[in-house]
């Protein structure tokens, strides 16, 4: 568990649905962690807002069939954690936060569901602010935006729609960087990059790699969405269990998370990992585990920061532009290529030589955000 959990009181929200309650859960280290119930609509969903330093709390919403609601409060936590230090070195004006909603998402989703959801965003009045994650999707998004404003990602003409493309553009630069810094080239020719998880970043992903001229090997837990990829892109595909432990230049994890531990480091054949998904290091330790190997990291919260990126300028007060949007997630590579810099100038792992940036950006204010974002979609809620 990230956090101690402390103290836990109720109080029913003021709106439209009066079995809307929302729940603090006081958690030491963060700001606000909330519990979201909506009987009504079979609403059960957390927020998590670790700090907002140097701005409102940005963050997605995730939807998946938790075993235990510990286990999601495990999730929302690690998650908004992680967008404190992403949003910091990004240099976009925002903390970190996160949601989860526990449901199936082929099965629970509903309109009552979202717009419950978007109701109790709503009542935090802007101190977080949701997207499109896991298990939701831009009309997902869509929908949560007719009870609150507070959402961004829209498929809507003043705003940046789906983040998907810029995440796996920040992931491609990521890959480049890596390369860079082993072989001394950037060119991604040539070089075997393994991707886990063939989903809407991860097949885009494949795309950037497959006309740079890598080699692919897939995999994905869903078999026809990895022969789908292969077939596109000429590559090889592995069964779930095999991706990590594929000879390759580069593992791109592009699934979900706690993927590099204990138990997977040490069967682990690639000389880097660089990739899309949050969360990758299991714990900080495991990030000794991967250096003992010799195998270079890029760190998550720096690589996969494309889609954070996107979705800021959509609420700058000047309005979305999706050439600014390109330009900052190309210097994902750049902060990157920084940060590596960094680990062996304080001889440290890359994961602390990120973590130290990050929490000195926040220590300093550097990046605080000076303007109020401007929800250019609001006017139709």
């Amino acid at each position: 568990m990230v956090g101690h959990v402390l103290e836990k009181k109720s109080f029913r929200s003021k709106g439209k649905s009066s079995s809307l309650v929302l729940t603090p859960i006081e958690v030491s280290g963060y700001e606000k962690v909330i519990e979201v119930t909506d009987v009504t609509v079979g609403l059960s969903a957390l927020i998590a807002i670790h700090d907002t330093t140097l701005g409102p709390a940005l963050g997605g919403t995730r939807i998946f069939p938790y075993a235990k609601k510990e286990d999601a409060l495990e999730d929302v936590l690690r998650l908004s954690k992680g967008m404190t230090y992403k949003a910091s070195v990004a240099g976009v004006g925002f903390g970190g936060g996160k949601s989860v909603i526990i449901a199936d998402p082929k099965t629970d989703k509903t309109p009552e569901l979202l717009m419950a959801f978007g109701a109790a965003v709503d009542r935090l009045k802007g101190a977080y602010i949701c997207a499109e994650d896991v298990g939701t999707t831009t009309e997902d998004v869509k929908i949560i935006r007719r009870t609150t404003q507070y959402v961004v990602g829209l498929p809507h003409e003043s705003s940046s729609g789906d983040p998907a493309h810029f995440t796996a553009w920040g992931v491609f630069r990521g890959i480049q960087s890596v390369v860079k810094e082993l072989f001394g080239t950037d060119s991604v020719a040539g070089k075997t990059i393994a991707i886990q998880g063939t989903g809407s970043v991860g097949s885009l992903l494949a795309g950037y790699l497959f006309w740079a001229g890598a080699d692919l090997i897939v995999s994905d837990i869903n078999a026809a969405s990895a022969q789908k990829c292969a077939k596109k892109y000429g590559a090889k595909v592995v069964s779930p269990d095999e991706i990590l432990k594929v000879s390759c230049d580069v593992l791109a994890p592009c699934a979900l998370g706690g993927i590099l531990n204990h138990h997977t480091i040490p069967g682990l054949r690639c000389k880097a990992i660089a990739g899309a998904t949050n969360n990758q290091l299991r714990s900080d330790a495991d990030m000794d585990l991967l250096q003992a190997k010799g195998i270079l990291y890029a760190p998550d919260f720096v690589i996969n920061a494309g889609g954070l990126l996107n979705v800021s300028f959509e609420i700058d007060p000047s309005g979305y532009n999706p050439k600014a949007s390109r330009a900052k997630c190309h210097e994902i590579y750049d902060t990157l290529l920084a940060i590596y810099a960094v680990a062996k100038e304080q001889k440290i792992t890359t994961h602390k030589a990120a973590l130290f940036v990050a929490e000195d950006r926040i220590r300093r204010k550097i990046g605080k955000r000076s303007v109020s974002p401007v929800f250019h979609h609001s006017a139709e809620i």
